[in-house]
Parts: C-alpha cells; sequence; structure tokens
C-alpha cells in the first residue's frame, strides 16, 4: 500500500469514529438509535474511544506503509547502485579510460510546472556518478528537446552519438544553417545556447519509464563524454530497461 493512501485510510478511520462519537453525544440520528446500538452492544463507544485514539495517535497503516516503503527503498537503491555498476563495466573497455565521475545515470520524471501546466517538463530527480565533475547543469526540458525529451516524444528507448555535430557546429551561425537544412530534431529541439552547454556529452542514451497504465511518466538517461561505440550495446539497454520497469511500478515513491 502507498504511503498517501495508507494516510489517508487512517484519516477517514478517525474521522469516522469521531463522527460516531459525536452522533453519540448529540443524538445524531437520534436518541433512540444510539440506545438501540448501545443495549444490543454497550460497548460500541468504547471501542470507538479505543479506534479514535489508536488510528489519530499512531495512525498505524501510515507506520506500516512507512516501514514498508523504508524496505523498498533499499531494494530500488541497490537496483539503482547495481545498474550503475553494470554501466561501468560496460564503460571500461573505452580507451582511454573514461576520468572518475564522467559516466553518469540520470532519473528524470514528468511534472507540470505552472509555465507547462498540462504537458509539463522533464525534471532531474536523481544523478549517479563517481565524483562530483563534471557538475549538472540545469535543464528542464519540455517534450522534444535534448536526448530526454526525443525519448519522451517517441516514447521509445534513444541512441545518440554527437561527436560528429558537436565538432561540426562550433559556433551559433554554423548551428543555424544546419538547423535550417536538417530540422531542429537533428539537434534535439536544443538552442544554441543549450546545445553549447550540453555539446561535451557526446554519448547519448535513454530509455523511457511508464507506469502501470503504459503512460510515459519519466525517463533515464545515461552520457558520457566519448566512447558511444563502446557504450552501445544490448547490455546497456538492457540494464537501464529492467531498472525504468521496476521505477514506473513503484511510480517514483522508493527513488
Amino acid at each position: 500500500m502507498k504511503l498517501g493512501r495508507a494516510r489517508a485510510i487512517d484519516r477517514l478511520v478517525v474521522l469516522a469514529a469521531t463522527v460516531c462519537l459525536a452522533g453519540n453525544a448529540y443524538g445524531v440520528p437520534s436518541q433512540v438509535f444510539w440506545m438501540d446500538v448501545k443495549r444490543g452492544h454497550p460497548y460500541v463507544p468504547v471501542i470507538l474511544l479505543v479506534v479514535l485514539g489508536t488510528f489519530g495517535a499512531l495512525g498505524p497503516l501510515e507506520g506500516w506503509s512507512n516501514r514498508a516503503l523504508a524496505d523498498r527503498r533499499v531494494t530500488i537503491k541497490r537496483h539503482i547502485l547495481s545498474t550503475f555498476g553494470r554501466l561501468l563495466e560496460i564503460s571500461g573497455a573505452i580507451r582511454p579510460p573514461l576520468e572518475t565521475g564522467d559516466l553518469a545515470l540520470h532519473i528524470w520524471k514528468r511534472q507540470r510546472t505552472p509555465g507547462h501546466p498540462v504537458s509539463g517538463v522533464l525534471r532531474r530527480i536523481a544523478s549517479y556518478r563517481m565524483g562530483t565533475y563534471p557538475a549538472n547543469r540545469p535543464f528542464l526540458p519540455v517534450k522534444g528537446v535534448g536526448v530526454v525529451g526525443m525519448c519522451w516524444l517517441s516514447n521509445r528507448e534513444i541512441s545518440m552519438d554527437v561527436t560528429e555535430l558537436a565538432g561540426k557546429l562550433t559556433d551559433q551561425a554554423a548551428y543555424e544553417t544546419y538547423v535550417a537544412a536538417h530540422g531542429a530534431n537533428a539537434v534535439m529541439g536544443l538552442s544554441w545556447r543549450e546545445f553549447a552547454n550540453v555539446k561535451h556529452r557526446t554519448a547519448l542514451f535513454a530509455t523511457p519509464i511508464r507506469n502501470g497504465r503504459n503512460t510515459f511518466v519519466g525517463c533515464i538517461s545515461v552520457d558520457a563524454s566519448r566512447g558511444f561505440d563502446l557504450l552501445d550495446k544490448r547490455e546497456l539497454m538492457e540494464a537501464i530497461g529492467n531498472l525504468a520497469l521496476t521505477i514506473g511500478l513503484e511510480d517514483f515513491e522508493c527513488t
């Protein structure tokens, strides 16, 4: 049971017990009704008081859900770290080796914002890398922007090697000429400033996270500064695909 649902049930039980006790005290719906109830079941008011005290003070369902949630969070965290470890194994074939902290795994969640109240944006809710450098740069992509936005647009796995593109588009004029000739999708829907900020990450991968209704709710992305050919393996997509399935079933509750 999800935490929000457990909390709601606890509160509904408290509300129901309170209404019943108030009804008993004020004769609602009638004194005769409560006299009949207590004549056949004199312990009902006591039970209502116990229920009210237990669910009001202890919140048993919420407490149970919290304990279960903590266990699931540990399991999910192990899965994430196991997946990241597998990615590091795959990247070990890159020569010369990637610098510490180069390879990164990111988890993105679709969220509505005041600026995008209907479709929403993708917000990065977690990142995993073997260091604090390079630091993540602020990025709230909409559908069709960036590799994660392209993943959202197509609702399928995406892999892109940006090495050639990054070497070719070195200034805004070259960038605008290329976009005019090939369209915005050729540069992942990015503006020149956005492209210049991320073009140093040339090996890009993303897979969608879907909920129980098979609706896109986020994605997982992997990026590195180089080594696309060695990272572009079935094992990598399987690893992040399995993680995406687990996160989707949990609806991000344990992420």
